[in-house]
């Protein structure tokens, strides 16, 4: 696997992640032996040991930070903290999305007995209605959208588009898996449609105003294509 590098300094590397790849394993994981976590690939192929700055869902693909150095993670771990960096995110939802919304609703920690506040900015791109039937419809809709979370909790921006009732397509565990068949059966994609496009802070050490972007995988270009939308990293 070629690793996709977004951006690379002294201090961090950027890589685009593929879809159902670890970022790194749990301690005493049982799937350690089974698969390359993104840190064990990075160190195959770029033979450099590199530490996370944020998580990335082993389902979402795109852009995840990480630092050369262990001395360098909270510095920009303080970033976040400080709401001084801006993830944008893109999702494949069911149905016709509102035209803005601001979600605010709590969502589950680690520990599944704490919830803690959460908060969503949602703006939608594009949309479609397909002439293919999904129960209970002889329809199916579809919107584009942009998400700008503002806090980062566990699995937030799946749990915040179920909410809404606009699931997103390929989450085999908040979403709605009629739909997630119809885009498998009717155009084989069965990867989760949530991609970290776009990343943008002022880098703590050289002070330069950074706009990462990361590519969308596969699926992504072929529906952009097939549905005639926009690229909104294009």
């Amino acid at each position: 696997m070629n690793l996709e590098i977004i951006f690379e300094d002294e201090y961090i590397i950027c890589v685009n992640k593929p879809n159902n790849i670890l970022v790194h394993h749990a301690f005493l994981s049982r799937n350690v032996s089974d698969e390359d976590s993104l840190l064990q690939l990075i160190d195959k192929e770029l033979h450099i040991k590199v530490y996370p700055i944020h998580r990335l869902d082993r389902k979402t693909s795109g852009m995840i930070l990480m630092a050369k150095e262990k001395e360098f993670v909270s510095k920009f771990q303080e970033l976040f903290t400080a709401k001084e960096i801006q993830k944008t995110y893109y999702g494949v939802v069911r149905g016709f999305s509102p035209e803005t919304k601001i979600i605010d609703s709590p969502v589950k920690g680690r520990d599944a007995n704490v919830h803690k506040e959460a908060l969503t900015h949602l703006k939608t791109l594009e949309n479609i209605t397909l002439n293919i039937p999904v129960k209970p419809y002889d329809s199916s809709r579809y919107s584009l959208v942009e998400f700008l979370p503002q806090t980062g909790r566990m699995h937030q921006l799946r749990v915040h588009s179920n909410k809404i009732s606009h699931p997103l397509i390929g989450d085999t565990k908040y979403g709605d898996k009629n739909h997630d068949m119809m885009f498998e059966e009717n155009f084989g994609w069965k990867n989760l449609f949530l991609h970290a496009g776009k990343l943008e802070f002022t880098h703590p050490f050289s002070l330069e105003k950074m706009v990462l972007k990361g590519s969308f995988p596969e699926d992504w270009i072929s529906m952009f294509a097939e549905f005639k939308w926009k690229n909104p990293l294009l």
